[in-house]
C-alpha cells in the first residue's frame, strides 16, 4: 500500500513539473552573449556613453524536491556545473547555508546535489543555500557566490483536522428548518496553494434527518421541524472532513457534536386532580400549613415556575396560597382561627399558571390550569373560653369580707358545653386576698383591703373544664381598690421647734403642714387648730393659712427656762373629705436663750436630751432592759455547771425506758457498768414510777401505778409484752421528757438452740453457773471464756 502510494506521488509530481515553464535537467544556465538588439553587441546609455556588456557566469533556477521520499537511495536534487570546469578535476564545487552537509549533500567533482533525508513540507516549505565554485589546488574563486532555493513540493499526506472534538452545542427545541447550530471547522496542513490537497469539504455522516451540515463552510443547521425536548432531547452528530475536494482518495478526519434541545415554554402546567381535600384540626395554628398541592409541567427550569393563587373561597380571608420555589408546590396557609362549632367545611378555587410565557405558544393554548379544594375542619376538645379577654374590677378599700366584687365567665366552645369550675392561680394571690366561686365566677374579697398598702391587685382566674380537667384556660383580672378618707392627717415631718426667751407676742415661731395617705378626687385641704384642753391656758397659738400650712405665734412677751423649759402645743389637723378624719399633733417647743437677732445660743440639759430624741424614762428602760439580759445569762451559766456535777441517774433503781445520749464513744465489751437491763427480766423490783431527777416538769401529776406484771422467763413468755406495755405507759405520761426516745434491747426469742448467751439475767440469778463450755467455741467467744471463766476460778479459790 505504501509502495503504490509513493509511485501515485511521484507520477502527480511529474506531470506537474514537467509542465512548468524553464524547468528541466538543466541546474544552470551558461550565457556568453549580449543582448541582441538595435545596438548589436553593444549599446549606449541616455548619455550617449558605450555601454559593456560584462560577462556573468551563473543563471539559477529553483531546484523543487518531493517531500517524504521513500527510496532506498538518496534523492536527487540537482547538478551544478561552471563553465571553468574543464572536466580536468581542478574544479571543486562548495556548498553552504541551510541544511547543507546535513540534509544536502554535494559531490565536489561533479556537482551533483543529494538529500540525505526525508523532508516534510510541513516542517519546513523551502531552504536557501549558496553555492560557488573553487579551484581545488588554490581554492581561488573561480565563480563568485551565488545563492539558489531548494523548494519542497508538497504531496497530500495531511487528512484534515477539527479544532474540538466533541463539539458541544444547544438549539430551543420547535426550531425552525434551517436554525444554526453551531460552525465545525478542520484545518488541513498541506499546501493551500497547489493542488486540492487543502480543499476541504464538509459532509454529515450521523445525525440525520434531523440536521444538515454546510459542505463548503461547516455550519450545522436544523433539517426536521418540531423537535421536541419532552420527547428527546439529546442527539449525537458525527461530521466528516475530506481533502482533495473530497474526491476519490483524499484523506478525512470526523468529530462528534453533542446538541442538546434547550427548553422552552411549551407545556402548560396541569393539576392531577381536579379535586383535592384536606383535613385540619380547629386548634390549628395561624400560618400553619393546611395542605400542599402540586401542578406538572413538562418544561424544566424557569419556563416550569409557576404562581398558586386563589381564585374563589366560601370563606373570604381564611386561607392564603403560596409558591414554594424550590418544589413548584402550592401551600395553602390558615390565615384566621377556624372554629368547628361555627364552619365545618370551606371550599376553595385555586389557579396555577406559568410565571415566563413564550409568545410563540400561545396558540398552544391557555397557560393555566385550575382546581377545587375541599378543607374539613376536625373538632378538638379546647379548653373553656372567656368571654372578655381581661377583666377590670373596683372595690372600695373598706367594703366587708365576702362582698362580691366582679365576675367572670367563660363556657365551652365545643359541642357538648361541659360545665365549667372557676379557681384563683395562688402563684398571683400569695396573700389569699380574693377568691372565686367555682360555680359562677364571682369574685368576692377574703381580707380587708388598704389602699395606701396596695391600690392595684392582679390576679389570674383559672377556668377549668369539669369532665376534662386537662383543659384550662387562663383570664387576666385587674382589682382596682378606690380610696375611702379612713386616715387622719398629721405633721409632714418631725418638727424641731424652739422659742427665744426674749420672745416677743405674736412672734412666728414655726410652720407646719400635713400629709394624709388619703388621696381624694378633689386634693387635699387641711384645717389646723389649737386643742380645746390647751386653748384656755395656752402659751402659742395656731393661724390656719388657708394653704394647708399653719404658723405657730407666741401668746406672750418672755419666756423663761428656768420656770419652763419645754412646752408641749396640742394642734388639731382635720381634713375636708367626707367623712372628717382629724388627729392631734404635739408640737414640742423648747425654750432657748438667744441674741437681740433672735438666733439660738444655749438650751439647757433637758432640752438637748429631748433635742437627741431619748428621754429619761427611755433611758431607764434600756438599763433595765441590759440588766434582765445580764441576769439571765447568769443564770444559764449556773444552771449548766449544776447539770454537769448533777449524775443523770440517782440511783441503779431509777431505771426508765429511754436511751439516754452521753455523746461519748462507750468502753466496748469491757463496759458493764453503763446501764443495769436486768430490770427488764426482773418487773417485780420497780414498784412505782419515780420522776427524774435531771429535769423539772412543768406541771406536777400523780405518778401512774402501774400494774406489776408477773415474770417474764424465756420459756413462758416474751420480752416483747413488756416492752410495749412499758411503750404505752410513757405515751399515756404526761410527765414523759418530750423527745423522741430509741431504746434497742437485744432480744432473741424464745425456742433457740444455743438459748440466750446474755449475762444480763445473771444479775437476778442466784444459782452458780458453768461457763467453761465457751473455751470450747473457738477463738470468737475467748473473750467471754475469759472474763466469766476467771471470775469462776477466783470464786473458787
Amino acid at each position: 500500500m505504501d509502495r503504490r502510494r509513493v509511485c501515485v506521488l511521484m507520477v502527480l509530481w511529474v506531470m506537474a513539473h514537467l509542465s512548468s515553464p524553464g524547468h528541466g535537467l538543466r541546474a544552470l544556465r551558461r550565457t556568453t552573449g549580449g543582448h541582441k538588439g538595435a545596438a548589436g553587441l553593444t549599446g549606449q546609455d541616455a548619455n550617449g556613453v558605450p555601454l559593456r556588456r560584462s560577462k556573468r557566469g551563473w543563471m539559477w533556477n529553483q531546484f523543487f524536491l518531493l517531500e517524504e521520499y521513500t527510496g532506498s537511495d538518496m534523492q536527487y536534487v540537482g547538478k551544478l556545473h561552471s563553465d571553468s570546469d574543464r572536466g580536468d578535476g581542478n574544479t571543486r564545487y562548495v556548498l553552504t547555508g541551510e541544511g547543507a552537509g546535513s540534509l544536502f549533500r554535494i559531490d565536489e567533482k561533479s556537482g551533483d546535489i543529494h538529500a540525505t533525508k526525508r523532508l516534510d513540507r510541513e516542517e519546513k516549505a523551502y531552504y536557501i543555500l549558496r553555492a560557488k565554485a573553487v579551484n581545488r589546488f588554490t581554492n581561488e574563486a573561480l565563480e563568485g557566490e551565488s545563492e539558489f532555493i531548494i523548494k519542497i513540493h508538497d504531496i497530500n499526506d495531511n487528512e484534515p483536522r477539527f479544532t474540538k472534538d466533541p463539539y458541544m452545542a444547544r438549539v430551543p427545541e420547535m426550531s425552525d428548518i434551517g436554525t444554526s447550530v453551531i460552525q465545525v471547522t478542520a484545518a488541513d496542513a498541506d499546501d493551500a496553494t497547489y493542488g486540492n490537497s487543502a480543499r476541504v469539504v464538509y459532509s454529515i455522516l450521523e445525525g440525520q434527518p434531523y440536521f444538515s451540515v454546510d459542505p463548503e463552510t461547516g455550519l450545522i443547521k436544523t433539517a426536521l421541524p418540531g423537535m421536541d425536548r419532552e420527547v428527546k432531547e439529546h442527539y449525537q452528530v458525527v461530521i466528516q472532513a475530506k481533502d482533495m475536494a473530497g474526491q476519490m482518495g483524499g484523506l478525512s478526519g470526523t468529530t462528534t457534536v453533542s446538541i442538546t434541545l434547550a427548553d422552552v415554554n411549551d407545556n402548560p402546567p396541569r393539576f392531577t386532580k381536579t379535586v383535592y381535600e384536606f383535613r385540619a384540626p380547629e386548634s390549628s395554628d395561624i400560618g400553619s400549613a393546611v395542605g400542599v398541592i402540586r401542578a406538572m409541567d413538562n418544561d424544566i427550569g424557569e419556563n416550569a415556575e409557576m404562581e398558586y393563587r386563589i381564585i374563589g373561597s366560601d370563606g373570604p380571608g381564611m386561607f392564603d396560597v403560596t409558591t414554594n420555589r424550590s418544589t413548584q408546590e402550592g401551600v395553602i396557609l390558615l390565615r384566621k382561627p377556624l372554629d368547628f362549632e361555627r364552619k365545618r367545611q370551606y371550599s376553595l378555587r385555586i389557579q396555577v399558571e406559568n410565571s415566563h410565557l413564550n409568545s410563540r405558544f400561545f396558540s398552544v393554548g391557555p397557560f393555566r390550569d385550575e382546581a377545587t379544594i375541599k378543607i374539613v375542619v376536625e373538632d378538638v376538645d379546647e379548653p373553656p373560653m372567656f368571654e372578655r379577654a381581661s377583666y377590670v374590677m373596683e372595690v372600695k378599700e373598706d367594703v366587708a369580707r365576702n362582698t362580691a366584687i366582679g365576675s367572670v365567665s367563660a363556657s365551652d366552645p365545643d359541642d357538648k358545653n361541659s360545665l365549667v369550675r372557676y379557681s384563683i392561680d395562688r402563684r398571683t394571690d400569695m396573700d389569699r386576698m380574693f377568691n372565686v366561686h367555682a360555680g359562677n365566677g364571682s369574685v368576692f374579697i377574703l381580707r380587708e383591703l388598704d389602699r395606701e398598702e396596695n391600690a392595684w391587685h392582679n390576679i389570674s382566674v383559672i377556668a377549668t373544664e369539669f369532665n376534662n380537667p386537662r383543659q384550662i384556660s387562663r383570664v387576666p383580672v385587674y382589682i382596682r381598690v378606690l380610696d375611702v378618707n379612713d386616715n387622719a392627717p398629721t405633721f409632714a415631718t418631725n418638727y424641731e421647734t424652739f422659742v427665744c426667751e426674749n420672745a416677743k407676742a405674736n412672734q412666728r415661731i414655726q410652720t407646719v403642714s400635713a400629709t394624709d395617705p388619703d388621696d381624694p378626687l378633689g386634693g387635699h385641704r387641711f384645717f389646723f387648730s389649737l386643742a380645746q384642753e390647751a386653748a384656755g391656758k395656752a402659751n402659742f397659738s395656731v393661724r390656719d393659712n388657708k394653704d394647708n400650712t399653719a404658723w405657730i405665734l407666741t401668746r406672750r412677751n418672755s419666756y423663761n427656762s428656768l420656770q419652763m423649759s419645754i412646752y408641749h402645743v396640742p394642734v388639731v389637723i382635720s381634713d375636708g373629705v367626707f367623712p372628717m378624719q382629724s388627729s392631734t399633733n404635739t408640737l414640742t417647743v423648747r425654750v432657748c436663750s438667744c441674741d437681740r437677732e433672735g438666733n439660738m445660743k444655749l438650751c439647757n440639759a433637758e432640752a438637748l436630751t429631748a433635742r437627741a430624741g431619748l428621754s429619761t424614762g427611755a433611758l431607764v428602760a434600756i438599763l433595765l432592759c441590759v440588766i434582765i439580759l445580764l441576769m439571765i445569762v447568769v443564770l444559764f451559766a449556773a444552771l449548766r455547771r449544776q447539770r454537769k456535777k448533777e449524775p443523770l441517774i440517782i440511783s441503779k433503781e431509777d431505771v426508765r425506758d429511754n436511751v439516754v445520749s452521753y455523746n461519748d464513744e462507750g468502753g466496748g465489751e469491757e463496759d458493764t457498768q453503763a446501764f443495769d437491763i436486768g430490770t427488764l427480766r426482773n418487773p417485780e423490783a420497780i414498784e412505782e414510777s419515780k420522776q427524774r431527777r435531771d429535769i423539772v416538769p412543768e406541771t406536777f401529776f400523780p405518778p401512774v401505778r402501774r400494774p406489776v406484771l408477773p415474770p417474764i422467763r424465756d420459756h413462758n413468755g416474751d420480752v416483747r409484752d413488756f416492752i410495749n406495755q412499758r411503750l404505752q405507759d410513757n405515751d399515756s405520761d404526761p410527765t414523759a421528757p418530750p423527745y423522741d426516745s430509741l431504746a434497742t434491747y437485744a432480744y432473741e426469742g424464745t425456742g433457740s438452740v444455743a438459748e440466750s448467751l446474755s449475762s444480763l439475767e445473771s444479775v437476778t440469778t442466784e444459782g452458780d453457773q458453768d461457763y467453761n463450755y465457751l473455751s470450747e467455741w473457738g477463738p470468737r467467744f475467748k473473750k467471754l471464756a475469759d472474763m466469766y471463766g476467771g471470775d469462776d476460778s477466783d470464786r473458787d479459790s
